[in-house]
């Protein structure tokens, strides 16, 4: 006698977001304003009414989240941007913390 039965498996997958991280703009006494509205908009691709923005809140305040991603992006944007400040001569800091 032949069964033809089949073995159903059914495997519970949670998919999770990603950890966010905020890349952190800290003020400094020497990075020019323009510097920071560039980076904001080249590297980070905020608009310029945006860029300006949060660099006035970074200028006011001590500092200003530049984006919020996951953490290898947040990471490699925060690089890139002091790699081209340390490049033009500026001491300009961003940090990377956990949303």
């Amino acid at each position: 006698m032949e069964t033809n039965s089949k073995v159903i498996e059914r495997t519970n997958i949670k998919i999770e977001e990603p950890r966010k991280y905020k890349v952190i703009m800290h003020n400094d006494d020497f990075t020019t304003m323009e510097f920071v509205v560039a980076i904001l908009n080249i590297i980070f691709n905020k608009s310029l009414e945006e860029a300006n923005k949060i660099m006035m809140e970074v200028h006011k305040s001590g500092k200003g989240i530049a984006g919020i991603y996951p953490y290898d992006i947040a990471i490699s944007k925060a690089n890139k941007a002091m790699i081209m400040a340390k490049e033009e001569g500026f001491p300009f800091k961003l940090t990377v913390e956990e949303d």
